[in-house]
């Protein structure tokens, strides 16, 4: 086996959206799924195509509201190439058999090659080898090689390449009653061998232009064919026709360009596209310098596996990863989606998962890392005004991000096995500010950047803390946070309470209290600049004093964790098999999780995950708790009996965890992260995009001793 090779041998409608979004191309600035590029949207297959930073708002009505949801937009589809013998019809699933059909991703070299043999209902066979590329060279480059072979059979072949401006956001089931048309069509062209799109997002107003150079050798060409429009100005395309003989190959190279309205140094978005497209060489000529530019990056970014099984799954997940958080993305004003550039899941927000990409990408990539973090800092404004807004200082992160960082979590969330639509809580997931803090300090850790610490990065740390200075109270001699959400995400609040959030998340408290450190050595090294001597003060008494409780000699994952009941686990188990989503199981039920001791994911684990058990340790008992290796233990093994995996990224850090504390306990963990978007454990998630973090947290496993 070649682990660089992920090899589909079969054409398998069931699993298509998997390996759709397994085998996306991308370069930090756009991303094409691996859809088929004769293909629809169906309800199988399901071309996307997503450029960083691109979004838009619309409005729905759910459950007698009109809320308001944006999305990371699904542009203008580049890949339409087909054809038809004589005037049969175009080729296209479901119109032929498939004798063949191979798709092989290349990861080294970043490509895409599909290799079919279709008969069709005169039997006709036909020989196709596709290959596709998405520049890693230049960002705004993508590039169709097609060789069509007629196996048997002689006549008139036309070949079809459009760009199709008719999408529209419905890659997600769960989210297709609501408003997904995005795109509004301002214009389409074609002169000098160039076809063009012109289009604009609906309500952020983003211009997005495609051209595409399409050029055709071998058969004898006709004087037909032509470019054709449709009335909206939604499609344009370029048709040619050709006289073949059997076992001649026609080769169609097709090479598109794509510029937005975001983008730098340029006259124009449309202009720019059709310029770039006009001066870009051969597919041969892009393919030499893409491949040469993924070679530079896999120099810095490839880790080695004993196993040939676990390297491929290895340079698969740090492949995705180098896709969306490519060294382009140092020049663009976009986070880091939780899903990637991959799909619609999440709409494409910016969650908490650079907290897990920052342990592999920083060492590596600095100039990435320090562009994601530009992107938290540019929308501090957005984030000190949400703070205020709340009654509080500094600046409150929101959970879910997008283009201008206000919070765009939604606040109401359908459960599809109930088909209920139930609020959302888990804006109130506060320590988003602590994961933008911890990737501050990992920054200056891997790159010793003090004039970060003393600029834009020391100043996100200072409004971080101030936030969580503001947001606890002291109770006595301690400092309490109230009516947060912790990582778990099964408790929103007290089964008794009607005020949602839970009080002391232990995770939130004890992550507040290394904040305060991290401030107080960043003061060390740089000066306090506009920190005041009353916020030294209040840090200083915070690092020390938060307020952290414990039960049966375990860390009480929130205040009164322990009076909730016992879940019966066995009887779930048997009724459900698959309970990760145990959330919507009790729900469907009349019940809810925040009865029970039950956890989505690592929550309290989370913080030997990121500060290590020896980490934990002194943080704890520099809050003057006993703590030693026998409590760490029985903590460990606490929370994992209580644990039911509901997100990828759990199995990340019981693996990582386990490892430390449990060596023996942990490749059950290690083999679930490995194999979760692979093979979609979570069942059918992975088609909607992959989970960046949790593909970078099993990169890091592998490097920790």
């Amino acid at each position: 086996m070649n682990p660089w090779l992920l090899i589909y041998d079969d054409d398998d409608p069931a699993s298509e959206g998997l390996r759709e979004a397994l085998t996306t191309l991308g370069n930090g600035y756009f991303a094409t799924r691996g859809a088929a590029p004769e293909a629809h949207a169906d309800g199988v297959r399901y071309p996307g195509t997503y450029v960083a930073g691109c979004y838009d708002r619309l409005f729905s009505r759910v459950a007698g509201r009109t809320v308001g949801n944006e999305d990371l937009v699904n542009v203008p589809n580049w890949l339409p190439l087909t054809f038809r013998v004589d005037d049969d019809d175009w080729f296209a699933p479901g119109t032929v058999e498939f004798l063949t059909a191979r798709r092989v991703l290349d990861m080294r070299a970043g490509v895409l090659t599909r290799l079919l043999r279709v008969r069709d209902f005169r039997g006709r066979i036909t020989r196709l080898e596709q290959r596709r590329l998405l520049s890693m060279d230049d960002p705004h480059l993508a590039a169709l090689r097609t060789t069509i072979v007629p196996e048997n059979w002689s006549g008139t072949l036309r070949v079809r390449s459009a760009l199709d401006g008719r999408v529209v956001n419905s890659g997600v089931a769960r989210y297709q009653g609501l408003a997904g048309r995005h795109l509004v069509p301002i214009s389409s062209h074609a002169a000098h061998g160039v076809i063009g799109l012109l289009t604009r997002t609906a309500t952020s107003r983003v211009e997005i232009a495609l051209a595409a150079r399409t050029t055709l050798t071998g058969g004898h060409d006709h004087a037909d064919g032509g470019v054709s429009h449709d009335a909206r100005k939604e499609w344009v395309s370029d048709e040619r026709t050709v006289e073949v003989a059997e076992g001649q190959e026609i080769v169609v190279e097709k090479v598109v360009a794509l510029h937005t309205s975001r983008d730098r140094a340029i006259a124009g978005s449309e202009s720019a596209a059709r310029t770039a497209v006009a001066r870009a060489g051969s597919f041969e000529a892009l393919l030499g310098r893409h491949t040469r530019a993924w070679d530079r990056l896999w120099q810095r970014a490839h880790v080695t596996a004993e196993d040939a099984d676990v390297q491929q799954v290895l340079n698969l997940y740090i492949f995705h990863l180098l896709q969306t958080a490519s060294p382009h993305l140092a020049e663009l004003d976009a986070g880091l989606p939780a899903r990637g550039l991959h799909g619609e899941a999440y709409r494409g927000h910016v969650f908490w998962d650079e907290v897990f990409a920052f342990p592999f990408l920083a060492p590596r990539l600095p100039e990435v890392t320090e562009a994601l973090l530009r992107y938290r800092w540019r929308r501090l404004p957005e984030a000190r005004w949400a703070a205020r807004e709340a009654g509080y200082t500094g600046a409150m992160f929101p959970w879910q991000s997008g283009s201008d960082g206000r919070e765009e979590t939604p606040r109401l969330h359908l459960n599809p096995r109930s088909g209920r639509w139930l609020l959302d809580h888990s804006h109130l997931q506060r320590h988003i500010g602590l994961a933008v803090a911890y990737n501050v300090w990992r920054h200056y850790l891997a790159t010793g950047d003090t004039a970060f610490l003393a600029g834009f990065g020391g100043e996100l740390l200072v409004e971080i803390a101030r936030f969580f200075a503001c947001l606890a109270v002291r109770e006595g001699d301690r400092y309490a946070i109230r009516g947060v959400m912790g990582p778990d995400e099964y408790h929103d609040g007290y089964p008794d309470r009607a005020e949602p959030g839970v009080d002391n998340n232990a995770y939130t408290n004890v992550m507040t209290a290394w904040l305060m450190r991290r401030v107080l050595d960043m003061i060390a090294l740089v000066g306090a600049g506009r920190v005041s001597q009353e916020e030294v003060d209040r840090f200083t008494a915070m690092a020390a004093r938060m307020r952290v409780d414990f039960h049966d000699g375990v860390i009480s994952q929130f205040e009164g964790y322990d009076a909730l009941k016992e879940l019966d686990w066995a009887s779930y188990r048997r009724k459900y098999g698959d309970i990760r989503r145990l959330d919507r199981i009790l729900e469907a039920e009349g019940d809810t999780p925040n009865r029970y001791k039950i956890s989505k994911q690592a929550d309290v684990l989370m913080l030997f995950h990121l500060l290590g058990s020896d980490g934990l340790g002194e943080a704890l008992t520099g809050l003057g708790h006993t703590w030693n290796s026998a409590m760490a233990a029985r903590t460990v093994d606490y929370y994992l009996a209580r644990t039911c995996h509901g997100s990828t990224l759990s199995a990340v850090v019981h693996a990582g965890v386990l490892a430390h504390v449990r060596p023996g306990a942990s490749q059950p963990f290690l083999v679930e992260a490995l194999n979760n978007d692979v093979r979609d454990l979570q069942g059918g998630t992975t088609a909607e995009g992959v989970h960046l973090g949790a593909m970078a947290g099993v990169a890091v496993l592998f490097e920790r001793p």
